[in-house]
């Protein structure tokens, strides 16, 4: 698959459509961003419709991969929990204090259900300021981690 993408002055990103036409402003939209953040994006336009599909990035030439890697890395920020060093209550709200792939930093869990399985083994936890938080593997936290995780599940 090829895609004729690219940045303007501004640093949007560009999409020409088969009839030669410019969309301006295009958004990269992942089906599945915690699931399977490699299968099915979608190009959305500034009126939001969809203008391109895309069924896996992997397929795509390495430029163009590039270019949507930078500008999904500059629209989606979900950083991975890899370590939880304290939890100030069990009971709900509470303030957590964890590690994560961008540095330590520290939130406020609302409510239990702010706290959702995908599949078997990942999390999506969600902040009271709504900023997610994805741990990838809790089986793969070390036992502290488990241990304090496990008292919300």
């Amino acid at each position: 698959m090829s895609l004729d993408l690219r940045r303007d002055a501004f640093g949007r990103l560009l999409l020409t459509g088969s009839d030669g036409v410019v969309h301006e402003a295009v958004v990269p939209v992942r089906a599945f961003p915690i699931a399977a953040p490699g299968e099915g994006l979608s190009l959305l336009g500034v009126d939001g419709r969809e203008l391109a599909w895309v069924e896996r990035l992997d397929d795509l030439p390495p430029a163009q991969r590039t270019l949507l890697d930078a500008a999904l890395a500059e629209r989606e920020f979900v950083p991975e929990i890899r370590r939880l060093r304290e939890v100030s209550s069990f009971s709900t709200p509470s303030t957590w204090t964890v590690d994560t792939d961008r540095g330590a930093t520290r939130f406020v869990l609302k409510g239990e259900e702010d706290i959702r399985r995908v599949g078997r083994a990942m999390l999506l936890i969600v902040d009271s300021q709504g900023l997610q938080f994805v741990v990838r593997d809790r089986l793969a936290l070390d036992r502290p981690s488990r241990r304090l995780l496990e008292r919300f599940l």
